[in-house]
């Protein structure tokens, strides 16, 4: 994707005071369902994926248990993750999947989120690089998906045999848009990107949602200090300037969110951060175990801290619920009568 140059200058001169603080903080309630940890990549930094022969599968029971008490805890949004494509690197999880009458991830995936929706909760997939036909497969059974773009550079925590590709990751947003599946996208800061590749990175981002409108929400992620990444913490005045770019790149109408476990969400809420992303009461944050999902008191302090409402949302958000992005499947869960659908209109009524 060609980004005109001009454009990267001007998103490069962007600093906080260039934004204006969010007029209200968002949220979600979720529980985290890691599928697998398996993964076909090995980047530098991640905590998530365990080396072929550790990875396993989570079995339907297990999935069925661990959104039943999500939806008992009040939560709307059951959270499906695994590593991109792990059943084309790991022979024991494609071995798992043939005994449960499987042939891919993305058929069991497909299963997991029946399973959410039978439960109570809206399935949000996060399956990493996915092609048209493998987001076909699942697309209607998810209020909404997404993959992190994390930056279009090459940077060596990518390295490898089995390196991430910017121009995958951008073909799985795009295959979003044609598909009308409401999204979500971010970039990673600190993996040895510079100022220039976060720039180029939100504004295919940006050219993406203007062709199609489909992205909800950007995550600023910083990388964190974990025992496969010892690098220094992000500095918050980079976080500060990286978040004011993402609010500058993007339209109004895009979320920009920071997760509220892993920044210092207090020193940038004024930056141009308008949601704090899913928040479990239950569950771990399987991505970055090291770091706590903080509790909905402290949610409403940060709000209470920049003078804003705290408002709860779905994981779809308020201006893709209707006729033009939702499927029949999702817009039934939505609009039933059960307790599950109470409990969803709830939240978008506010």
């Amino acid at each position: 994707m060609s980004i005109a140059r001009a454009e990267i200058n001007r998103l490069v001169d962007v600093t906080p005071d260039d934004v204006e603080a969010p007029s209200e903080l968002s949220f979600a309630r979720n529980v985290f369902v890691p599928l697998t940890t398996a993964c076909r990549y090995t980047c530098t930094y991640c905590t998530y994926y365990d080396p072929p022969g550790q990875a396993s599968l989570m079995r339907p029971d297990e999935i069925r248990d661990a959104v039943r008490i999500g939806a008992d805890a009040g939560c709307t949004e059951a959270l499906f993750t695994f590593g991109d494509d792990p059943d084309d690197r790991y022979t024991q999880i494609h071995e798992q999947l043939a005994e449960l009458g499987h042939g891919s991830i993305h058929s069991y995936l497909r299963e997991a989120c029946e399973i959410a929706l039978e439960e109570g909760l809206l399935p949000h997939s996060n399956p990493g690089d996915q092609t048209r036909a493998q987001m076909e497969q699942v697309a209607d059974v998810n209020a909404s998906m997404g993959v992190m773009l994390e930056t279009t550079a090459d940077v060596q925590a990518h390295g490898g045999p089995r390196a991430k590709s910017a121009e995958q990751r951008l073909n799985t947003i795009r295959v979003a848009g044609e598909l009308g599946v409401p999204f979500t996208t971010g970039i990673l800061v600190g993996i040895g990107e510079t100022w220039r590749d976060r720039a180029e990175s939100l504004l295919a981002i940006a050219a993406l949602h203007e062709r199609y409108g489909h992205i909800q929400e950007v995550l600023v992620q910083n990388v964190v200090p974990n025992e496969r990444w010892q690098a220094d913490p992000v500095p918050v005045p980079t976080m500060r300037r990286a978040v004011a770019m993402a609010r500058a790149a993007l339209p109004e109408s895009v979320s920009v969110q920071v997760p509220p476990n892993l920044s210092p969400v207090r020193e940038l809420v004024d930056c141009g951060v308008d949601d704090l992303g899913g928040v479990s009461p239950i569950t771990d944050d399987y991505i970055n175990p090291d770091y706590e999902w903080p509790a909905l008191a402290e949610l409403r302090d940060i709000a209470a801290m920049a003078g804003v409402p705290l408002t709860e949302r779905l994981p779809v958000y308020d201006r893709y619920v209707n006729d033009e992005w939702l499927s029949t499947r999702i817009e039934r869960a939505i609009e039933s009568e059960t307790e599950a659908g109470q409990r969803f209109r709830s939240v978008l009524d506010g």
